[in-house]
């Protein structure tokens, strides 16, 4: 991990804890600053390797169960620890909810550490972070009770669920492609073994789907995207003679390529000088900006439409699977431009996005032509709105509900 690196997550950590201070109290996160002092690389002892993926052993956990003898509506969701803002949770939890209103016993067991302090905890984070749920909580794979069905949600998560013997079939929630989230290495062989797993696939979008299938050999099935209608709408503009550029900026996020979209907007505004960029996402304040802009930093869900309908056009990249941010966009009246790639493509086409190759010159193009050719920003933002009607949060979940239902019969799963 470079300096760079290691100083972000610093700076992430620091920000997650005073949320987590505030939310449950000093006494909850003077506790949890002890667990993680002592654990991993804490100030309180030497790096523990062997301890810290200790989890990646096959060690069988819990007594292995038949067809019909747990109700058929039980699922774990199996999740590592989560944070305040955490995006990959957040659609989790989403998933779970509705599932619930589709008549499935939603449990939750948290994996990995650093732990909650106990379930009830877990709980009320859940309900004060993301979606109130009714079903169970556990902390630790140990402590799961058995289950028709059995979800791995992350890469290191998938671990415990193969491990996990109390469960008729085992899936995988695949929200990413996580080996790249890592150089080749230790943790990137880790995080590929896992679609080696056997594991029902279900994936965000048709990339994923399409490249387990055909480079793993995994069975799968896709989900799409939406966006919550109730949060993501135009709202007036307050300053519609200056033209604004949106940037979802991620420095921390390799996948998000914060260093190109620097240069793209660099070259922005060296052909525009009166445009001001707009960044969100993270606190870029330790940077050299040296165009006009607006550190928005990290925002809350409800503050993010009101952004939005700020800017003139916004640039995402994305060189994983896409995050649900164009979609938001969208709803908002926002054109996108982003990086043309099988990754970006399963969603984004040249009827609702401006896509161009992942140069600096070609993407300071499309940025250009959005602002400078009113035509173009309203047929963009016109596309935009009618990808963003046609979804609906309900529909995908009902998909996943039929996917699982399915799980116990011949019909295939598509």
């Amino acid at each position: 991990m470079t300096f760079n690196s290691k100083f972000h997550a610093l700076l992430r950590r620091s920000r997650t804890a005073l949320h987590y201070g505030s939310k449950n109290g000093v006494g909850a996160l003077a506790a949890l600053a002890v667990q993680k002092l002592r654990g991993n690389g804490g100030l309180l002892g030497k790096t523990r390797i062997i301890q810290h993926y200790d989890f990646v052993h096959n060690r069988p956990v819990g007594a292995p169960i038949a067809p019909g003898s747990v109700p058929r509506n039980t699922i774990n969701w199996v999740v590592p620890p989560f944070g305040y803002g955490s995006g990959g949770h957040l659609n989790i939890f989403r998933f779970a909810q509705f599932l619930e209103k589709e008549g499935f016993d939603c449990r939750i067991v948290v994996v990995g550490e650093p732990q909650p302090l106990s379930a009830e905890q877990a709980r009320k984070q859940i309900r004060d972070w993301f979606f109130p749920l009714k079903g169970d909580i556990y902390l630790g794979i140990e402590s799961a009770a058995p289950a028709h069905v059995t979800i791995a949600t992350s890469w290191n998560s998938a671990y415990y669920v193969r491990r996990f013997q109390s469960t008729v079939h085992r899936c995988y929630f695949v929200q990413d492609y996580e080996p790249y989230f890592f150089a080749a290495g230790a943790e990137y062989a880790w995080a590929e073994e896992t679609y080696r797993f056997g594991f029902f696939g279900i994936t965000a979008g048709t990339w994923l789907k399409d490249k387990l299938a055909n480079e793993f050999g995994m069975r799968t099935a896709a989900f799409g995207f939406s966006f919550d209608r109730h949060l993501y709408a135009p709202r007036p503009r307050k300053e519609p003679q200056t033209r604004r550029i949106f940037f979802y900026a991620r420095p921390p996020t390799q996948r998000r390529a914060f260093e190109m979209g620097m240069l793209v907007l660099d070259e922005v505004a060296r052909r525009l000088p009166d445009v001001q960029v707009v960044f969100a996402g993270w606190d870029i304040s330790n940077y050299h900006v040296p165009f006009a802009h607006q550190n928005a930093g990290t925002l809350s869900l409800e503050e993010l439409s009101g952004l939005y309908s700020q800017c003139d056009v916004a640039l995402v990249l994305s060189f994983t699977n896409l995050s649900l941010l164009p979609l938001e966009l969208m709803a908002c009246g926002t054109p996108v431009v982003s990086n043309r790639a099988p990754s970006t493509e399963w969603l984004l086409n040249d009827d609702n996005a401006r896509l161009a190759v992942p140069t600096v010159e070609a993407l300071a193009d499309a940025v250009c032509n959005v602002l400078e050719v009113p035509e173009e920003a309203s047929r963009l933002r016109q596309g935009g709105f009618a990808t963003a009607a046609a979804t609906d949060w309900r529909i995908e979940a009902r998909k996943v509900g039929d996917i699982l239902r399915r799980l116990d019969s011949q019909e295939k799963v598509i």
